[in-house]
């Protein structure tokens, strides 16, 4: 229900079930939502899943939050109602939010800020998650769901950390729900024990996804998006298309998740009773290497395949 997005912020985003006829007191089911590439691929399941219409008989309405107005690029045939807030900001929270928490029946958490260190991840994106909770609880609330956006930093650690990234010791992969937590600071556990701590009045299921691939118009975390246009520059400028990752992984397999079955395990979860109060890894299934897909995008852009060379290794800085 919030959207934050100046550079680093991603959007949370509220999806009404209901028509403007109808009251609250017709059992209208209301969902909230964060997003930012995942946005589109959201509102098309919602619209169309049998599963999240059997939440309420009724037409959807749809509410986006978001601390920016409305981009350009999003279809405004698929928002009902845009509105703004600073999540971090529980006043300016609760005021918006107020209006509409008693109709808000499900809420997904999508939102992300990224700050210098993981102690400092923890605080804003924990405060964001917390403020939004208690104002939609404020009220007399129908608030039943919560579901929560993390990935695969979960079994990896503080990756980005300035510090930490470099003392880490990561679970060996697969990846699996059950393993247990790393002995380090990582925000996602800190979403995780706030939507567990207000069990049983509420159930959740967090989603653990790997790199998020959709289509987006602008985002931090668009990778293909990104890719393409480092390409395109390099294209045009003359540069060569070098690979700014490490030998590891150039070499070694390594996933994806595609957005709309991302949405469409989001909604599975939220309206299926034997999935509340779990987490769930989501993937496409699939491998491929960095060195085919580095192949293909220099085919696809017409630049020159520049095979890894760690002698001429490319960091990419903010």
């Amino acid at each position: 229900m919030c959207c934050l997005k100046p550079l680093e912020l991603e959007c949370l985003i509220v999806i009404f079930d209901c028509s403007r006829e109808l009251s609250p007191s017709d059992g209208v089911s209301r969902f909230c939502r964060t997003c930012s590439w995942c946005d589109r691929s959201h509102w098309v399941e919602s619209g169309s899943s049998p599963k999240a219409a059997q939440l309420s008989r009724r037409p959807m309405e749809s509410l986006r939050r978001a601390r920016r107005p409305r981009p350009s690029w999003f279809p405004p045939s698929i928002v009902d109602h845009f509105i703004t807030f600073d999540a971090v900001d529980f006043t300016d929270t609760r005021t918006k939010l107020l209006p509409i928490a008693h109709e808000v029946t499900h809420l997904f958490w999508i939102t992300l800020q990224v700050r210098a260190d993981e102690e400092d991840n923890i605080t804003v994106n924990k405060t964001m998650l917390l403020n939004v909770l208690t104002a939609l609880k404020s009220s007399v609330s129908p608030l039943t769901h919560v579901t929560v956006q993390t990935g695969t930093k979960h079994y990896m650690g503080p990756i980005f950390d300035p510090v930490r990234s470099t003392q880490l010791i990561c679970h060996d992969s697969p990846f699996h729900e059950n393993m247990s937590r790393l002995p380090y600071p990582n925000f996602y556990y800190a979403l995780e024990d706030l939507v567990q701590s207000h069990a049983p009045s509420l159930t959740y299921s967090v989603h653990r996804s790997s790199i998020i691939l959709g289509a987006s118009a602008r985002s931090t975390y668009n990778t293909l998006l990104t890719l393409a246009t480092y390409a395109a520059i390099c294209r045009h400028v003359g540069l060569a298309f070098r690979y700014p990752g490490t030998r590891y992984t150039w070499d070694h397999f390594c996933d994806m998740t595609d957005a709309r079955v991302l949405a469409q395990q989001h909604v599975w979860a939220a309206v299926t009773a034997e999935a509340k109060n779990q987490a769930f890894n989501c993937t496409n299934g699939d491998v491929f290497t960095w060195k085919s897909v580095w192949k293909l995008l220099a085919e696809l852009f017409e630049v020159e395949f520049v095979a890894f060379d760690e002698r001429k290794s490319l960091i990419w800085r903010k």
